[in-house]
């Protein structure tokens, strides 16, 4: 346990680093937001640009993987979503907070991070339930608000929602590197360097501007945060790793990049939905603060729990 607290320190060390800089006013906004499109745009899609670039589409296909989690978020969200609902939280916004016990920071912090700690091996399942996400389950809280609001069930929604994934680079950067990877010819050299050299930044500055960005956040309601944080941090976990190994049967070393995966902290993508259509963004914001704070303790709790999977 010590051991695992020691290796992930250092990432929310970082994490830290930059909430401690945008708090002494040394990282504006504006300036915070020129290096996430670094990181967004440059750093992270070079990442996973080379990592597809080897990967074959049946290695990226797996029906288990996709069906386990596709169970685990499912059952999590609707769990969230009638809780809300219990509580008198109208439709669009019961469904923001189901979104935030599902949706976690596996881009930014899950990707760099897990693949450090948990070794290259979990580069793949990572980046598998990443695009899952992406793909298929952020989608889904644009069309659930817009069908709450009078917009029937939300098909007008999709046309800029494919838009929008077509030009995200981290879904563009994968198709780029798989279909490369059908050329069959490795990338090497020079090209294979400067991936590698731009994807090494990936991971110092995304922590970084995550903490800039936690900066501006307060804790709100920690009653509300402290809920959808055990959502995220804990049932989203333990949910995932019973449909992982004992109903889909995975590989130990699968399970355990996906029972990680899903303990990240609330994902930062989260909050700008909810600010764009103008539901919950405050309770977001605080959800997202309390969970990356507890996380320090309960990521390191789940990583020390997952190496027995292996």
């Amino acid at each position: 346990m010590l051991e695992i607290l020691a290796r992930t320190l250092p990432f929310f060390a970082l994490t830290g680093l930059g909430w401690g800089a945008a708090l002494r006013g040394f990282i504006s906004p504006p300036e915070n937001a020129a290096l996430t499109k670094f990181v967004f745009y440059f750093a992270l899609s070079a990442m996973l640009l080379a990592l597809t670039s080897g990967l074959s589409l049946d290695e990226m296909l797996d029906a288990r993987l996709f069906g386990a989690w596709a169970c685990a978020w499912g059952l999590v969200w609707i769990f969230a979503f009638a809780v809300a609902r219990l509580r008198g939280l109208p439709v669009a916004e019961a469904a923001m907070e189901a979104q935030c016990g599902v949706i976690g920071n596996t881009g930014f912090l899950g990707l760099p991070m897990l693949v450090v700690i948990l070794g290259p091996a979990s580069a793949l399942p990572v980046l598998q339930v990443l695009i899952l996400d992406m793909v298929i389950f952020n989608p889904l809280i644009t069309l659930i608000i817009t069908a709450s609001r009078g917009g029937g069930p939300g098909i007008s929604s999709l046309k800029p929602l494919g838009v929008s994934l077509l030009k995200n680079p981290i879904i563009v950067s994968c198709l780029i590197g798989l279909g490369w990877s059908l050329t069959g010819i490795p990338l090497t050299g020079p090209v294979l360097d400067f991936l590698e050299l731009l994807g090494r930044a990936a991971t110092p500055v995304a922590l970084f501007v995550i903490g800039v960005s936690l900066a501006g956040k307060g804790a709100g309601s920690l009653l509300v945060s402290g809920w959808v944080s055990f959502l995220k941090l804990v049932l989203h976990p333990l949910v995932t790793a019973f449909f992982a190994l004992w109903v889909f049967d995975l590989p130990g070393s699968v399970a355990a990049a996906m029972v990680a995966a899903a303990a990240l902290p609330v994902a930062g993508n989260v909050y700008i939905l909810a600010a764009h259509y103008g539901v919950a963004p405050q309770r977001v914001s605080a959800s997202i603060l309390v969970s990356t704070v507890a996380a320090i303790l309960t990521v390191t709790m789940v990583l020390a729990w997952v190496a027995g999977f292996q």
